[in-house]
């Protein structure tokens, strides 16, 4: 036992004198160690804080392309009694805003080959970012329905573009330089994203998803009700900004 505890002082004084002579050599090389306090060595929201859509116009999308995302989101997500229609709710405002910045860019998504074909549910398998896969499938959307009913997408009545849309998602008609199905699937994805973020984003106008599943938003603080399951949460929901979305002037 006294050999063990000779041994551990040993092992802890070596210990603690590599770490003096570390943190000396280290003060004597210049590395550039300095004692914080008093506050935190960063500025506030320097991590990339949201940036509140503004409205008027639009940043990426051309007049027709919008005119063509606006009618397919008015089809993914019609109006009815319980809410607004995705286009009404700023589905294609969010589309447009998130295209004209970092996701549009693909900046934050892996984009090394190889692109092989898997499932859809693997994502798109791509070297285009989606600003790019957008105006590739848009464009092919559009001489697809010139073709087949002499009207850009737009234009064709609801009946007709459910029919699109439809074959569109099982992949049953083909499109220029895109896969139809992982196209739809992209769009879809963020109709979806546009109608549930948080209105700063520019969807979800007047907090409508929110509304419809019932969700609170940003509240800082649910103590009052945190003693009530089951019961419906009385308060209507809070954005980021703390007021209902806004309606965007084009």
């Amino acid at each position: 036992m006294a050999g063990r505890d000779i041994k551990a002082s040993l092992t802890r004084r070596h210990m603690l004198a590599s770490t003096v002579s570390f943190l000396a050599m280290a003060a004597s090389s210049g590395a550039g160690a300095r004692v914080i306090a008093g506050g935190v060595p960063w500025a506030p929201n320097a991590a990339s804080p949201p940036i509140p859509v503004v409205p008027g116009g639009w940043l990426f999308l051309t007049g027709p392309e919008a005119a063509t995302i606006e009618a397919i989101v008015e089809r993914l997500i019609p109006a009815d009694e319980l809410g607004p229609s995705g286009k009404d709710a700023g589905c294609a405002v969010f589309i447009d805003r998130q295209l004209a910045g970092p996701y549009g860019g693909a900046e934050m998504l892996y984009m090394r080959p190889p692109f092989v074909k898997v499932a859809p549910e693997f994502g798109i398998q791509s070297e285009l970012p989606p600003a790019a896969q957008y105006r590739v499938g848009l464009k092919a959307l559009d001489t697809y329905c010139r073709t087949s009913f002499s009207k850009p997408f737009a234009d064709l009545p609801p009946a007709q573009r459910d029919e699109v849309l439809t074959a569109l998602e099982k992949g049953g008609i083909t499109l220029d330089g895109i896969e139809a199905r992982a196209f739809f699937n992209l769009v879809h994805q963020n109709t979806m994203e546009g109608f549930f973020a948080d209105p700063i984003y520019g969807g979800n106008r007047d907090m409508a998803g929110w509304k419809l599943i019932g969700f609170p938003g940003a509240r800082y603080d649910y103590r009052d009700h945190i003693d009530k399951p089951n019961q419906p949460y009385p308060l209507p929901p809070v954005g980021l900004q703390g007021r209902p979305g806004w309606t965007p002037a084009r």
